[in-house]
């Protein structure tokens, strides 16, 4: 099973970007999406839901929930 953290890496190494410019977008720090793609914490529901829209998929999808 994929867990979120390594949905949201390999979504952002599909869209060739770096930590930092996922950071920006959601308005948090570079730790923070390292914590994220390391299963140290999980994101709120506003900024899962903010993720979920720029990278065009499912909240379903970034949970592990759909394939």
């Amino acid at each position: 099973m994929i867990h979120f953290g390594n949905r949201l890496l390999l979504l952002r190494r599909e869209k060739g970007l770096c930590q930092k410019d996922l950071a920006e977008y959601l308005h948090v720090s570079v730790s923070t999406i390292s914590n994220y793609e390391n299963g140290i914490n999980h994101p709120d529901l506003h900024t899962l839901c903010c993720i979920a829209d720029y990278f065009g998929v499912s909240t379903d999808y970034l949970l592990g929930r759909t394939p």
